[in-house]
């Protein structure tokens, strides 16, 4: 069963494949359509220049209205995330 979540899940990712953007890649894993993949590069002429940050997102049946829940396996520092989160 599809549920209004997932169906939006599939509307995103088709959106992310027919309109890429620049230096940002995502997709779900194959077996799980809630659990999403992507890798952000820096963008040029930051402090950020040449980076490759990956990360995860997990997604709950209460998105779009609940975001999701995002963690950097790159790591790196934030003013707004902890080490611990």
């Amino acid at each position: 069963m599809t549920t209004e979540s997932r169906k939006r899940l599939i509307k995103d990712f088709k959106q992310l494949t027919n309109f890429p953007q620049v230096g940002v890649f995502a997709s779900p894993q194959e077996s799980n359509m809630m659990l999403w993949e992507a890798i952000i590069f820096g963008p040029e002429d930051t402090i950020w220049d040449g980076g490759c940050f990956k990360l995860v997102l997990e997604f709950t049946e209460e998105y779009p209205i609940k975001p999701p829940n995002i963690k950097f396996i790159t790591s790196m520092f934030h003013p707004n995330s902890n080490i611990n989160s």
